[in-house]
């Protein structure tokens, strides 16, 4: 094969075989998506962004779209890399993001005025495998959302290390119906253009459509969250013949759950990954029959440990470059990654994951850090201060929920619902709120986050998560 990471050289090579089938159901041929992307590259230079200088960044939002597939596909061909923005963030997170990753171009706002030039010509030579393909901002521990610098030979190490437990040949049809400014999504773009495979798209997950994708048009992969896959359920999914994995991450999966996915006969595949990783670190050799095989073996080449601190350590050739704008490696001296998630290796080296990284809510699928919460609780007025913690839910594994010490100023329930709407996703505002005379610290006076969580969780009451 030639260029892995090439739409041309995948048109050369598969011409009319198809390489998206869209939201409506057509499919699109790799030689009319290299048009496509062509335009695309085409508009790109029209605002000084060739590729050749890799600090000229392009932000892409990452919405599982026939256009934004195609903007990210653009700037992969010319080895510009990609700024993923979240399409659920508020405009206050994305000028945030905007604001330190300096992007030369925002897509497709900025680009819309110059279909009609021509495209460059293709550059002589190899992009660099140490370039940069993508910044994916994760929050940090600190709430403070950090860009993780993820190169070409990232993705490729990545797709050549899953391939081995999950050959992908051009034959497959991949489901993506979660964002692309995931790692998770943005991996089945770039997994299924090395592989010459199918994308296909149904729009931002919803169960009835995702169902009905996954039955009607030949679909083999697809990846989900535990969230995802219990609502396909409630919806009656039945597993088609045609589907032969579903990759399960992002979150740890309820008990309940898995009996009822093993119940179903769905050929699920137990994954743990992390940003910093490209995607999966482990992922299970077969279909997981039990919560004992955990969430599996970790990929060829990757490297697992289990920490001093009890906290999972991971190194290997897909690993991060480290934090845009941060010269201190985040890799000890020997190039191990602490992910302050906790975990156990069992006699038989599977990877059992006890906790994700201190503090952290996984609600949904999506990370939420108290900290950040926490900060915008803070700066509403009336609000002295603030402690946010996850609570258990059937539907979304945690939701988020926050203690309040209010001052004489007092602000009700709507105020702080309609300010948090202004500064924070959906998917991170507090579902239930309890106010508190004081917060709970411990000995070392440092907030004891769990003291508090168990004070205030009787006294917990619905807050209405206002859309602005």
């Amino acid at each position: 094969m030639s260029e892995p990471l090439s739409v041309r050289a995948a048109a050369r090579e598969r011409g009319d075989c198809d390489a998206l089938i869209d939201e409506d159901g057509d499919a699109i041929s790799w030689r009319a998506l290299e048009a496509q992307v062509d335009e695309r590259i085409a508009m790109l230079a029209a605002h000084g962004v060739d590729g050749h200088d890799p600090a000229a960044r392009i932000a892409v939002v990452g919405s599982p779209t026939r256009a934004h597939i195609v903007d990210v596909l653009a700037a992969i061909e010319i080895g510009a890399p990609l700024v993923m923005l979240h399409p659920r963030w508020t405009d206050a997170e994305r000028d945030v993001v905007i604001d330190e990753s300096a992007p030369r171009v925002v897509l497709p706002s900025q680009t819309e005025a110059h279909v009609g030039h021509e495209p460059p010509r293709p550059r002589e030579g190899a992009i660099d495998p140490a370039r940069t393909l993508a910044v994916l901002y994760t929050s940090g521990t600190t709430g403070k959302a950090k860009g993780a610098l993820l190169a070409r030979r990232a993705f490729l190490a990545s797709a050549r290390a899953s391939a081995v437990n999950l050959p992908l040949t051009p034959s497959d049809r991949w489901l993506l119906c979660m964002p692309i400014a995931h790692v998770g999504g943005l991996s089945v773009v770039v997994r299924s253009l090395i592989a010459r495979s199918t994308i296909v798209l149904a729009g931002p997950f919803d169960e009835t459509r995702t169902r009905d994708a996954i039955e009607r048009r030949g679909v083999t992969l697809v990846s989900l969250v535990p969230t995802m896959l219990a609502r396909l359920l409630d919806a009656g999914f039945v597993r088609p013949a045609t589907l032969r994995t579903i990759l399960l991450g992002g979150a740890a999966c309820p008990e309940r759950l898995l009996m009822r996915a093993v119940e179903a006969d769905l050929p699920l595949r137990t994954t743990y990954g992390l940003t910093e990783a490209c995607s999966q670190v482990t992922t299970a050799r077969s279909d997981v029959r039990s919560l004992a095989e955990g969430a599996g073996h970790p990929l060829p080449g990757t490297g697992v440990r289990i920490g001093a601190r009890g906290t999972i350590e991971v190194r290997g050739p897909t690993m991060f470059d480290g934090w845009l704008g941060q010269v201190v490696s985040p890799f000890d001296h020997d190039g191990w990654y602490d992910t302050g998630d906790l975990g156990e290796l069992d006699a038989r080296g599977r990877l059992h994951v006890l906790a994700r990284r201190t503090d952290l809510i996984v609600s949904g699928g999506e990370n939420v850090y108290p900290a950040e919460v926490e900060a915008a609780l803070e700066r509403i007025d009336g609000v002295r201060a603030a402690c946010v913690f996850g609570v258990p839910d059937d539907r979304w594994g945690q939701i988020v929920a926050a203690a309040i010490v209010v001052d004489e100023r007092a602000p009700d329930d709507a105020t702080i619902a309609r300010a948090l709407s202004r500064v924070l996703a959906r998917f991170k505002r507090p579902r239930r709120i309890a106010r508190l005379p004081s917060l709970v610290v411990a000995g070392s006076g440092k907030l004891d986050r769990r003291a508090t969580a168990d004070a205030a969780t009787p006294l917990l009451r619905a807050l209405e998560v206002h859309d602005g």
